[in-house]
């Protein structure tokens, strides 16, 4: 297969300067405000983005320093497979994030909930629609017994330059 380009449309900007410390889920992140500059050859691709209140962010994490097929996740002492974990260490370092969209103001975007590191480049934006993507779930892996510490977790730096 051919190898897969792709150009950031925006750049994320955020409280967080350093991956070590960053909430590592919006959930985590309650009420951080941040914002998303887009490029002004996408401007027009914002057109009715201010309806709904929460936007889909699909992100390069440019930080990412090793790519790893078993890594310990933030939340477990235990290596798992890496498409059994949300971490950045991936063949593709393509990370998404369900934020708050507070306002639209020209090119920037105002947005909440951010658990992302200040310069990373934005790759896409879809609207979140509850009727698109929830889904009623049976099971959640090794995530089972350990969701109860998405509030206190952050980033230690483990997998990033």
């Amino acid at each position: 297969m051919n190898e897969i380009k792709y150009k950031p449309i925006g750049i994320i900007h955020s409280p967080f300067k350093e991956s070590k410390g960053t909430p590592i889920q919006p959930p985590g992140a309650k009420n951080i405000d941040g914002t998303v500059e887009i490029f002004p050859e996408y401007m027009e691709g914002l057109k009715d983005v201010e309806g709904f209140s929460h936007i889909i962010l699909i992100y390069h994490f440019h930080l990412s320093e090793v790519m790893t097929l078993r890594a310990k996740p933030y939340m477990d002492n235990k290596a798992h497979g890496v498409f059994a974990m949300r971490g950045p260490s991936r063949p593709n370092p393509i990370c998404i994030s369900i934020v708050h969209l507070v306002r639209l103001e020209e090119n920037i975007l105002h947005i909440q909930d951010v658990d992302i590191v200040d310069g990373t480049p934005l790759l896409d934006i879809k609207p979140y629609v509850p009727e698109f993507d929830i889904r009623k779930v049976e099971r959640i892996g090794w995530l089972g017994k350990n969701v109860h510490k998405l509030s206190t977790s952050k980033d230690d730096g483990r997998f990033t330059k």
